[in-house]
């Protein structure tokens, strides 16, 4: 396996403040690994000087001879081109188009950009797509992904997952990928790099520097790890060695955990959460939800919205229980934000009606923090203390101050100026604001913008004890599954639900398009339901034998597993072969699963 660079006892310092130190790390072919840490900690930096845009005070970093790195960075520079340009540069379509990758590519990231439009033209979310796309196509031995799945949408995430970890599972280069998306993290990364940031020292003397520590496996394995370094160091933080403990639970009773195959040792994490309870007592938080919000919270009853003569939404029923928490589920464009601002009460519905409870007081979560504007000259502690003193949670009174430390805040933060927060700051402020209120019904849309993984897991375990109805927007498939107990669908305009979670939605996506295919290649306009039945039963019988040839392989591979089970070498690629293949399996059976219910 090839060597790619390395970094050999690497310091940078900034001004006096030393930001990190002691850094030794290594990339070969085929790596992915993830980088987390605290928004501020030094993930930047640290990119910065596996590119080389950063020259170490200290230590050596190492390229191998004639490495190309391709950057996704949060900004592009793609302005005055066309999006064939900004994605191939000069070359001819024949070049590129010959390539099924490159079409597939083109496919489940710009299906809706012309490649003959300025980019100039495109809305913020095309342009952040037409660059990722752009970085993916071109010809690099490293990729760097800072924030990939910002602007995409569940399927576009899932498209992309699986497009990385086909490339990069054939050893075709190395992936290093900067993300808050912890399912991301799971289903792509076999190995995670932890920012750990430094501290000023008592009194602001001798500073230390932040340094990097590493994981085997995806983000439930990190957890583990960590969670087992935190018990093994008899850490006094008691608070956030629970926060881990937490979920860690979740990730081994939850969804994520069953898709996502985290490779860490069973028994111990068994061990290690015996005794954790669930992360939500569900029936006291209805009882108590109850109470504050009455029988009624909100109802919309064959409810229809267009934006002029453009449907969205198509006689939709929903019913929103007290105490109740719902993820939607969505493509871009789909209608999930009109569905919110028909709940939430900014919208007036073009037929059918919207009915709300007399004791329902909401709040919402929108995807911009401009209210922050209003508090600007205000302190952190200041700016929530304006809204409340206290609030309730799980039964207990925390006050203005904790709460703020709670979602963390330091001290020294949390006395502030708002004007000086950096984006991941300003948005943990507007929930804690908005919570201070004491809604008893919350809207949020796309609240994992900005946030690093350890403030999500903070915001999570605060949830887990609020009392009121909660309704999540996002294509965070982790958030969804951790803080919602029902998802819905907004499929041709209607509201589905989804028993099955995230993955019966991915399910019903894949197999629509493949009828739409089928529909597209007829040769007549119309299709019938006939033929649609058959075209399902088809891909029914194809699923059916790749199934049967993969189950075999599997059964292979996992009998050559037990026979190399003192060849560690051998049984890490053995256990790698076994996740790709399954991984394959459970594609499959989704798409029969679609195929199935079209062909009834």
């Amino acid at each position: 396996m090839a060597h790619l660079l390395s970094l050999e006892d690497v310091g940078v310092t900034l001004g006096s403040r030393p930001i990190l130190g002691g850094i030794t790390l290594g990339l070969d072919d085929g790596a992915r690994v993830g980088v987390v840490g605290p928004n501020g900690g030094g993930k930047s930096t640290l990119l910065r000087l596996i590119t080389g845009d950063l020259e170490p005070q200290g230590g050596r970093v190492t390229h191998s001879g004639g490495l190309r790195i391709a950057i996704l960075s949060q900004r592009d520079d793609l302005e005055g081109q066309s999006v064939r340009e900004a994605i191939h540069g000069t070359a001819s379509e024949h070049e590129w188009a010959s390539e099924r990758a490159i079409r597939e590519l083109h496919a489940g990231l710009i299906p809706d950009v012309d490649l003959d439009r300025s980019v100039d033209e495109l809305s913020g979310g095309q342009r952040r797509r037409v660059s990722l796309a752009a970085v993916l196509t071109a010809d690099a031995d490293l990729i760097i992904l800072d924030e990939p799945t910002n602007h995409l949408d569940v399927d576009g995430v899932e498209y992309l997952h699986r497009y990385l970890n086909d490339r990069f599972g054939r050893g075709k280069g190395a992936l290093v990928t900067v993300t808050h998306d912890r399912w991301f993290l799971d289903a792509v990364c076999d190995r995670m790099w932890e920012v750990v940031p430094g501290h000023d020292g008592a009194g602001g003397r001798n500073p230390q520097p932040g340094h990097v520590e590493q994981y085997e496996g995806g983000y439930a394995a990190y957890i583990l790890a960590r969670a087992e370094r935190e018990r093994m160091r008899n850490q006094a933080e008691a608070k956030r060695a629970n926060l881990l403990r937490k979920e860690l639970a979740w990730l081994r009773r939850g969804a994520p955990a069953r898709t996502s195959k985290p490779k860490f040792r069973i028994d111990a994490a068994n061990d290690l959460i015996a005794d954790e309870p669930p992360p939500r007592d569900s029936i006291h938080l209805e009882k108590m939800a109850t109470a504050r919000l009455g029988k009624d919270v909100i109802d919309l009853e064959d409810v229809s919205f267009a934006y002029g003569d453009k449907p969205i939404l198509d006689t939709t029923t929903l019913r929103l229980a007290p105490g109740e928490r719902l993820g939607i589920v969505g493509a871009n464009g789909s209608g999930k934000s009109t569905l919110l601002g028909l709940l939430a009460g900014r919208l007036e519905p073009t037929e059918g009606r919207v009915k709300r409870g007399k004791t329902v007081e909401m709040a919402e979560l929108s995807q911009h923090t401009t209210e922050l504007d209003q508090v600007a000259d205000k302190r952190v502690v200041e700016s929530v203390s304006m809204i409340a003193t206290s609030i309730e949670v799980a039964g207990k009174d925390m006050s203005a101050g904790q709460l703020v430390e709670r979602l963390g805040f330091t001290r020294e933060r949390a006395w502030t100026e708002v004007s000086r927060l950096s984006g991941g700051e300003r948005r943990r402020l507007q929930l804690i604001r908005l919570l201070m209120g004491s809604p008893n019904v919350l809207l949020m849309d796309e609240p994992t913008n900005d946030l690093d993984t350890d403030t999500l897991s903070a915001i999570e375990d605060l949830l887990d004890g609020w009392p009121g109805t909660l309704i999540v927007v996002s294509h965070d498939r982790y958030l969804l599954e951790r803080i919602t107990d029902r998802q819905v669908a907004i499929l041709e305009g209607r509201v589905r639900d989804l028993p099955g979670g995230v993955d019966e939605y991915l399910a019903l996506r894949a197999a629509q398009t493949v009828v739409d295919e089928a529909a597209v290649s007829a040769d007549t306009p119309v299709v019938s339901d006939a033929a649609i039945a058959r075209t399902a039963k088809k891909t029914m019988a194809r699923v059916e034998r790749q199934l049967t040839k993969e189950r075999a392989n599997l059964t292979k591979v996992q009998e050559d597993m037990v026979q190399a089970s003192l060849d560690f070498e051998k049984l890490g690629k053995l256990t790698e072969d076994a996740r790709r293949i399954q991984d394959r399996i459970d594609q499959l059976e989704e798409e029969w699963l679609w195929a199935a219910e079209q062909a009834e």
